[in-house]
Order: structure tokens, then C-alpha cells, then sequence
């Protein structure tokens, strides 16, 4: 598994993984696939700020991808990320969203951010709420039936992560 800098290349891979979460999945609340072209200008916004975009690549294509960006546009929030990580179905519980996540953790961290928020659809998603507490995330809120989805109300889950020195500084 090689763990890389997303190009437009891939984006085709990462629409179909994404397509497949929105369509049969509680981690994201969108209910309508975006386009290839969509999916191609949120890599381009993203990338084009200077956040991170990766995937997880092997022989068979794109495993995964994952990216993160500011949490919020407003400048106090320039050190705090938010992650998000979707892998494709077949390869689920092989480790390749912990490769992500951990890749995410420190491209963020050698960027100058000091926290990182998962907000993961569904407080019943055992397998990012796990892989996120294995790497250092601890659980801070839930906010209850914030999303309806398969006619269900989902929860939105909020794990944090503090990186590098964290708040023990004020940075120049």
C-alpha cells in the first residue's frame, strides 16, 4: 500500500468510493453522489488552499482517500483541521484508513495545525470511531439525530486530536 498525494488522475476512483458511502452508508449525510466534475473541484479547492489530499493506492487502484482542510473559513480557526477518510468497500478492515489517517495527522502537523476534528456521521460507525481513538482522538460531543438518512436520524459524532505542541504555545 503506498500512501500518496491525490492527482486529477484519480479523481474517477474517488468519486466511485464516495459515490458507493453516500449511496449505502451513514458516514457522510449527503444522499445524492457528486459528479466526477464535483468531485474534481472539491480536490481542486482544497488542494488549491494548500490542504492535503492523499490516497492509498496498490496494484488494484485507488484504496482510499483521505484530506483534510481548515475547519472553519474564519482566521481563527487557521490551526484547527478536520479530517475526512473513505475507503472502498472490498478492502475495509485492512488498515488502509488507519494508513490515512495517520498520513492526514502528520501532513497537518508538519503544516503548523494544532488540532484535528473528526465529525463522523453516525455514532453507530464503530470502525472510524475506533480507528480514530487507536490514533490519539478522543470523543468531545455528539449531537443527537442531527441527520436523517435511510429513514433514520443519525447522530454526528466529534473527536479532536491535538497536534504537535498543541494550545502549550501561542504561535509568532
Amino acid at each position: 500500500m503506498l500512501i500518496r498525494a491525490a492527482v486529477e488522475a484519480d479523481i474517477a476512483e474517488i468519486q466511485a468510493i464516495y459515490a458507493h458511502h453516500v449511496l449505502h452508508g451513514t458516514g457522510t449525510f449527503e444522499e445524492i453522489p457528486p459528479s466526477v466534475e464535483e468531485m474534481a473541484e472539491r480536490w481542486r479547492h482544497v488542494t488549491g488552499k494548500g490542504w492535503g489530499w492523499i490516497v492509498s493506492a496498490d496494484a488494484t487502484g485507488v484504496a482510499g482517500y483521505g484530506y483534510y482542510q481548515q475547519i472553519r473559513d474564519r482566521s481563527a480557526y487557521r490551526f484547527t483541521a478536520e479530517d475526512s477518510i473513505y475507503v472502498r468497500e472490498d478492502v475495509r478492515g485492512q488498515g488502509v484508513g488507519k494508513a490515512l489517517v495517520v498520513a492526514l495527522v502528520q501532513a497537518a502537523t508538519e503544516a503548523g495545525y494544532r488540532q484535528m476534528i473528526a465529525v463522523i456521521g453516525d455514532s453507530e460507525n464503530i470502525g472510524s470511531i475506533g480507528v480514530h481513538t487507536s490514533l490519539g482522538f478522543r470523543k468531545v460531543g455528539v449531537l443527537h439525530a442531527t441527520g436523517l438518512k435511510f429513514g433514520r436520524w443519525l447522530d454526528t459524532v466529534y473527536m479532536q486530536r491535538t497536534l504537535g505542541p498543541g494550545d502549550a504555545d501561542v504561535p509568532g
